[in-house]
């Protein structure tokens, strides 16, 4: 993380998820939303609430990336998912595991790590 800019409400969830203590925005309607929200986007409520993030999501689908970007080129090859986690999707890196084995509908755990490139926490995604 950089010292010179704090993004409010993602680096608090960052942190969070860190601590194992991740959670998402729950607002009346049961809709679900990350930080740094303070409106929920489906129905426009302010009084959102927060509520643990199950402890495994499924992942919904994915791309395998062989030829990145420079900011990544030391993390290739690597996968990127979309995962639901009860009311919401996180998108994130999956590691532990050959990349041949990543499917949709894989049970995955989230963790934080280090970007070996640019040097910034990014969610990770690791077999259940």
């Amino acid at each position: 993380m950089s010292d010179d800019v704090q993004d409010a409400g993602f680096d608090d969830w960052l942190d969070a998820a860190e601590d194992g203590e991740a959670y998402y925005l729950e607002c009346p309607d049961g809709h679900g939303s990350l930080p740094p929200r303070r409106v929920c986007p489906e129905c426009g409520a302010t009084d959102l609430e927060e509520t643990s993030l199950p402890e495994t999501g499924e992942i919904a689908t994915f791309t395998v990336t062989h030829v990145p970007t420079p900011a990544f080129e030391e993390d290739a090859p690597y996968a990127t998912a979309i995962a639901d986690f009860g009311a919401v999707r996180l998108t994130g890196q999956v590691v532990e595991i050959d990349l041949e084995a990543v499917e949709n509908g894989l049970t995955v755990e989230i963790s934080i790590t280090v970007s070996e490139t640019t040097g910034e926490r990014v969610v990770e995604f690791s077999p259940a």
